[in-house]
């Protein structure tokens, strides 16, 4: 399946997908599929966790990349092949292009998370940094082949990389023969176009809703349109769908077979990441926690039984922590507050002992004796609490006001 740039439009169908998944035989795994109790209940119906974090890469990006690669002609190959990723694709070309003996480069935003870059590395890639987002990192890749003649590997508008994508379907309809709606992040586009693709040429009842951070929305105006339109400055801590416009290929996939596209808010995509960890069990990213925040946020909106697809799980363990603490505080268990207290001996452990009586748990304090909009003999105090939901929240602060304490909101 090697397409040139005269027929990389042409329609992917269940057939390439069929073959992607011989292609892939023995190179991805078929990963597993887990329930969830927690988000059944909620939905109310059966829900499952297509555990593509699992996969080898730790994202769902090898399958289409090394589909890419094998059907490249071999003077192809013999130029090697250069990509642009935030990370997950970086590592999906890196370990296809490694086990087909294929001299990688790939092209990375500066600021992208540090064990990605290593990771894109020591799979044996020759990694170049540049661009703050994808699109800037597209161009230079792009660039880069033209100059040199290696092959671009597209991260999701091509095909090939479509057809490999599409094997998650395939593998979701063999696992979970009842499905009745899958729902999957969407970037670029690639992984919802070929879960649809294989899905609805076997299954056209099967419902299939795409997912995007409302930060980095470009398929909503883009369907809207009817053509794909371009986001400016797209925005979100999920930077594996952080793309500001859809491919041609999986656009007009996408706008003829997916059923809807719906949008969640940076806390929807906290608090799911955070019910994965907790939950599940599981270590997922932003991107791929973004099918159960929809489900979060709107639960009855699914027919089951649903299959949320986790497209990955290379999360920078800093930003993890970063959003860990914000879905922590989407649900009303992080408290920050700041309050004035008179500036004497002790006055920041009676402080401490009126917290201790609503059982609230200090992380950290910040005391500050020296700022103009101070009074002589008064103190600020900043605390980050840990609390056990919203109720405790307003116990926490009824408890200091009661005390008397003046909390500067």
């Amino acid at each position: 399946m090697s397409y040139g740039t005269a027929d990389s439009l042409r329609p992917v169908t269940l057939d390439d997908v069929r073959g992607a998944q011989k292609m892939l035989t023995g190179v991805a795994r078929a990963t597993a599929m887990e329930g969830s109790r927690h988000l059944s209940q909620l939905v109310g119906s059966p829900v499952h966790l297509k555990c593509e974090n699992l996969q080898r890469t730790g994202s769902f990006k090898l399958r289409g990349a090394y589909v890419r690669i094998a059907g490249l002609l071999p003077e192809e190959r013999a130029a090697g092949v250069v990509a642009a990723s935030a990370g997950n694709h970086a590592q999906g070309v890196a370990l296809a292009s490694s086990l087909l003996g294929v001299h990688a480069t790939v092209f990375m935003p500066n600021g992208a998370p540090l064990p990605k870059i290593s990771a894109t590395r020591e799979y044996g890639a020759e990694v170049r940094l540049h661009g703050q987002v994808v699109d800037e990192t597209l161009a230079a890749a792009q660039e880069y082949a033209d100059e040199t003649g290696a092959v671009f590997i597209h991260p999701f508008d091509h095909p090939d990389i479509i057809a490999g994508q599409g094997t998650v379907g395939l593998e979701i309809l063999d696992q979970c023969p009842e499905v009745g709606t899958i729902v999957v992040g969407v970037g670029g586009g690639g992984l919802a176009a070929g879960i649809a693709v294989a899905v609805k040429a076997i299954r056209p009842d099967v419902r299939i809703v795409g997912v995007q951070a409302a930060g980095a929305a470009a398929y909503p105006p883009s369907l809207a349109a009817g053509h794909p339109v371009t986001v400016r400055h797209p925005a979100t801590m999920a930077d594996g769908i952080r793309v500001g416009r859809p491919g041609d290929v999986p656009f007009t996939i996408v706008r003829d077979l997916v059923d809807e596209v719906r949008t969640v808010s940076e806390d929807q995509l906290s608090a799911a990441l955070l019910l994965c960890l907790e939950r599940a069990k599981l270590v997922v990213e932003p991107a791929g926690a973004s099918p159960v925040a929809a489900l979060l946020a709107e639960p009855g909106a699914f027919p089951g039984p649903v299959v949320a697809v986790l497209s990955g799980g290379n999360v920078d363990p800093v930003l993890m922590q970063r959003v860990l603490r914000h879905g922590m505080a989407a649900q009303g268990r992080y408290l920050a507050v700041r309050l004035r207290l008179t500036d004497r001996p002790g006055a920041l452990a009676t402080l401490l002992g009126v917290l201790s009586v609503v059982d609230a748990n200090v992380l950290d304090v910040s005391h500050v004796r020296t700022d103009p909009r101070l009074g002589l003999a008064e103190a600020e105090v900043e605390l980050h609490l840990e609390t056990k939901g919203p109720a405790h929240c307003v116990e926490v602060g009824h408890a200091l006001r009661e005390a008397g304490y003046t909390v500067i909101d």
